[in-house]
């Protein structure tokens, strides 16, 4: 089974910039080399500045601008691309996700080759030989759940395997918390295909040495031949020397793998692969575009131990110990990491069992393939490690759920540091290197010593049984003597490492962060070895140039190509929105780190990128554009161009999942929200803007000529005329007004539980959807809020939302509307009422926006005081006291992105539980609706494409759709052709409501 590839759709990046009007040309200075690339390449080739922005950093702290990118579409796409950039004498860089953290795929002037985009394929899976061909683009995670059908899957597993790619994790030797059982990528690494500078292809593969095939290889005159010869040659003139100098410990990915490329194989043969050699060089020998990789079973079960203690160097201590329980994983984190999950909104809640008083914790995993029952290696570690250790506490987790929550947390460590406030940031750059677990505990104190004679402190996490134990060191990149203490602190850790027998990099490879240091570990012989591999690969040294080698004449300086510079300034604009919370609109913006969790595919964000598949699509590739704009690298006016506005900020739907999916926070909604506002009190605002962004102006006269409203829209052409005048898609449907309006129905009707009667009350917002389009959903909320014993009450002088005009950049209506409703909601809740939304968006924009348009104690009161209708029921377990009758009903439940990102979208499926159903919560991005994104003409097909992926998963799940967004149900409901939008839970609690 392939990945599916959705990129020759109409909603694909290449045919939405042709709907655009705008100079898109290539940089001057690369124009023939990018008009030569045009001729031969069927994939994308963009040269232009934007592609320049988005392809300069990874998940590093490095950034250089690449000449552009090409995105191939095949092998024969590789091969015309290298050979015109040799033509060109032009660097070329083969990049996966971008999530490395050495700077492997940044250079400056190079052709990047973004293998992600097209080359994605899984093309076979071999369950007998537990092997499988794939293509370089693969992300790991999608593999993996392919495989896991057959029982399988490829060993390593590094933290960002949800976006990285097989491809560059062969590229840069990855591993992950499992190498204390598995190892690392170049054990799993059986074959390649891979296109070395030239343009030519070579299969790599074991050969026997002095074999017929041996000799057949050796004997031609081409660069294959004189491949192996060298290799061979440099591998047995450097024996003693590889003895000496490489480390025996498992994880070692700094050089080249000399030590590994011949070697002795299960038929005690010696061979030859040259596939070890390409595993860790990081494209400077050639691109990988297919590979055969090896497979392990996946063990039935597991279980996780987490180990308490008060101080970090007893928990280190005890790793060796650890060891000898046959653990398959050892893991450790530090109280910073604690620290900072607690203040995420993501990974609040993975951290709420963690006891007070931890300063480090040791986590254990065992699985099924090593012990029969889960619970003895654990009993014995408890005794161990508990009754007679340091550790204060033991908490087991024996649940997939259980255990996902832990790894949650362990792997959010990276990306969570980097969100600290201020310049000074835990950054990396030699926090991966390696030594024997035995020594870990030593080795730390040491390291500790180094910060300490460098004023700087670090945050421990990581991978302890293999003895990488990540040490982040706190510097400000931004000054130079942040950026010298760099440099120096890297000295004296590589002095310790040596000492201590160990690796400069046991995880993230050499890139432009520890090339420099390579000679220091390997001495003058390897290295002179290191240099003659490079050229009989690479005679030219255009591969990747700067990265595991480099030449005399250009040395590598981890100093340099910083993102973050000495003299790196930015603007920080005057704003509409309130941004103290977040250090400013610039410290909003830097908070992205490039390590791409953006690109993933579970939880919310980004669910353009997964439409699109595309790098500009990603929170990271918004963020890089704004940080270009705010810094100067491009110019701040670009910021406010038509260009920018529909091919950067347009393409982001607001579903806010960066705010809680992105470890840094790193809200790109609101950062939209004002940089449209900025760019409207420049140019204006248009009329489908001004259309959406009073949208209860229009529902309220629609609502008012009803049932005439709703026949006009099915008049011939009335939709072509929405389309010209308005750019409103004509294949959507469109919502239908009821004549009388909820605020109308409930003024008739008046309350059933009176003030004086009523357990609680509450004011009901009447929702511009709910009100005019669909009251169903409100009078079911009334209902069961009754049933329950409360009194409602719906006032008649409450504004809009506001969110209709904060999601277009109408900040001032927004305000507007903000402070009328903080005004009435105000004097409710001092007489006693919550304020309750049945919308989820109307919720969140009370909870959340309402605090950044206004900066009062009264909207801060109001944030606290509302709730979604579901978050309600379930925060007063007001559910627990209603009759309900029975039912076998199953339903698929897809929540609303906005409750998603502030942690409320729990509530629904509590209620829904709580009131007999059995429900499916299903991991589901935005649908694509998102207000009026859906709606418009120039974003339909990829609306559609996102509507597809949910109806993919409603499917998969089989219930009956339900969902509290009014724009997911409409985009259901187009989905799937149901003549009626599935209900909103509230309906679906009445429904069962016994009656009286």
């Amino acid at each position: 089974m392939a990945v599916e590839n959705t990129r020759d759709d109409p909603h694909s990046y290449e045919a939405f910039r042709e709907t655009l009007e705008y100079d898109d040309s290539d940089v001057s200075e690369y124009a023939d080399l990018a008009n030569d690339l045009r001729a031969v390449i069927k994939g994308d080739v963009r040269f232009d500045e934007y592609a320049q922005v988005l392809y300069a950093t990874d998940g590093s702290i490095y950034q250089a601008r690449p000449a552009g990118a090409v995105l191939p579409r095949d092998t024969e796409d590789v091969r015309n691309a290298v050979r015109v950039a040799a033509k060109h004498d032009v660097p070329v860089i083969a990049r996966g996700a971008g999530s490395s953290l050495g700077g492997q795929t940044v250079g400056p002037g190079c052709v990047v080759l973004d293998l992600s985009t097209y080359m994605d394929d899984i093309l076979e899976v071999d369950v007998d030989r537990r092997r499988a061909r794939v293509q370089p683009g693969v992300v790991q995670d999608h593999f993996d759940e392919h495989a896991a059908q057959y029982g399988l899957k490829f060993a390593p597993d590094p933290a960002s395997s949800n976006r990285a790619t097989i491809g560059g994790g062969i590229g840069n030797n990855s591993t992950g918390a499992h190498s204390v059982r598995y190892g690392i990528t170049d054990a799993y690494t059986e074959e390649l295909n891979v296109v070395l500078a030239d343009g030519s292809l070579i299969h790599t593969r074991e050969i026997v040495l002095d074999s017929e095939e041996w000799d057949d290889v050796v004997s031609k005159d081409d660069r294959e031949a004189a491949i192996y010869r060298t290799v061979r040659t440099l591998v047995e003139e450097n024996a003693d020397e590889i003895e000496a100098r490489y480390s025996d410990l498992k994880r070692n990915v700094s050089g080249y793998n000399l030590d590994r490329v011949i070697y002795e194989n299960e038929n005690r043969q010696t061979v030859i692969n040259l596939s070890k050699l390409f595993v860790g060089a990081e494209s400077t020998l050639g691109v990988i575009v297919e590979a055969e990789i090896s497979l392990v079973s996946l063990p039935e079960e597991t279980a996780l131990v987490l180990y308490c203690f008060e101080d970090l160097i007893e928990a280190l201590e005890a790793v060796p110990e650890a060891l000898e329980f046959d653990p398959s994983a050892v893991e450790l984190m530090d109280s910073e990491v604690f620290r900072l999950a607690r203040g995420s909104e993501q990974f609040a809640r993975y951290e709420e069992p963690i006891p007070n008083g931890t300063e480090a914790a040791l986590m254990l995993e065992f699985d099924s393939e090593c012990f029969d029952d889960l619970e003895e290696p654990i009993g014995r570690t408890n005794a161990h490690f508990v009754d007679e250790g340091d550790a204060f506490e033991a908490l087991e987790a024996y649940t997939e759920e259980a255990q996902a929550k832990l790894w949650k947390l362990r792997k959010a460590a990276i990306p969570l540091l980097m969100s600290l406030d201020g310049d000074p940031k835990p950054y990396p750059f030699i926090e991966d290197a390696t030594v024997p677990p035995e020594e870990l505990a030593e080795y730390v104190q040491q390291f500790m010593d180094v910060l300490e004679a460098h004023d700087t402190s670090a945050a421990y996490f990581a991978h302890a049984g293999s003895g990488t134990l990540h040490i982040r060191p706190i510097l400000n990149l931004k000054a130079d003597e942040g950026i010298q203490a760099m440099q120096s602190i890297t000295e004296d850790v590589t002095d310790l490492v040596l000492e201590h027998n160990g690796s400069f990099s046991g995880e993230h490879g050499d890139g432009l962060a520890r090339t420099a240091f390579n000679p220091k570990m390997y001495g003058d012989e390897l290295w002179d070895a290191f240099k003659k591999v490079k050229t009989v690969f690479d005679p030219d040294w255009r591969m990747n140039p700067g990265k595991v080698v480099y030449t005399d004449e250009d040395p590598t300086d981890m100093r340099e190509h910083l993102r973050y510079g000495d003299g790196y300034t930015s603007i920080e604009p005057q704003t509409k929105l309130d941004f103290s919370a977040e250090g400013g609109f610039s410290q909003l913006v830097e908070l992205c780190n490039g390590c791409g969790t953006c690109r993933q595919t579970d939880d919310v964000m980004c669910p353009t990128y997964r439409g699109m598949n595309d790098e500009i699509a990603t929170t990271r590739g918004r963020a890089n554009m704004l940080r270009a704009a705010i810094s100067g690298e491009i110019p701040e006016e670009e910021m406010y161009s038509k260009r920018f506005q529909e091919e950067v900020l347009d393409l982001c739907v607001g579903c806010k999942g960066c705010k809680s999916d992105c470890p840094t926070g790193v809200d790109l909604a609101k950062l939209k929200a004002e940089t449209k506002y900025q760019y409207y009190e420049r140019d204006g605002i248009g009329l489908r803007e001004r259309l959406f962004g009073n949208i209860d102006t229009l529902s309220r006269l629609g609502s008012a000529l009803a049932p005439l409203s709703n026949v006009g829209q099915k008049l011939p052409g009335s939709r072509l005329i929405m389309e010209n005048i308005a750019g409103i898609a004509p294949e959507r449907t469109l919502p239908s007004f009821k004549r009388e309006s909820l605020q109308q129905w409930y003024a008739t009707r008046g309350s059933r539980v009176s003030p004086a009667a009523a357990d609680r009350k509450v004011v009901l917002f009447p929702d511009t959807y709910t009100n005019y389009c669909h009251p169903r959903a409100g009078k079911a909320a009334i209902r069961v809020l009754e049933s329950a014993g409360v009194h409602v009450e719906i006032p008649d002088d409450l504004a809009p939302s506001g969110r209709a005009a904060y999601s277009v950049g109408m900040l001032d209506a927004a305000e507007e509307r903000a402070r009328t409703n903080i005004d009435v909601f105000t004097e409710y809740i001092e007489a006693g009422y919550e304020i309750v939304a049945i919308e989820p968006s109307d919720a969140v924009v009370f909870q959340d926006e309402y605090l950044d348009l206004v900066t009062t104690a009264d909207a801060e009161t109001v944030a606290t005081h509302t709730y979604g209708i579901s978050e309600y029921l379930d925060t007063y377990r007001l559910i627990e006291r209603l009759p309900f009758d029975e039912t076998d009903e199953t339903l698929s439940y897809h929540g609303h992105c906005h409750q998603k990102a502030t942690g409320k979208d729990h509530h629904a499926v509590g209620v829904l539980r709580r009131a007999g159903y059995a429900v499916d919560p299903i991991d589901s991005s935005c649908c694509g609706m998102a207000g009026s994104f859906g709606y418009e003409t120039e974003h339909y097909a990829l609306s559609k494409t996102l509507g597809e992926q949910l109806d993919e998963k409603l499917e998969d799940s089989g219930g009956s759709p339900v969902a509290p967004g009014a724009s997911c149900r409409s985009q259901i409901r187009d989905g799937d052709t149901r003549e009626e939008k599935p209900p909103h839970p509230i309906e679906k609690v009445n429904e069962l409501l016994t009656s009286p």
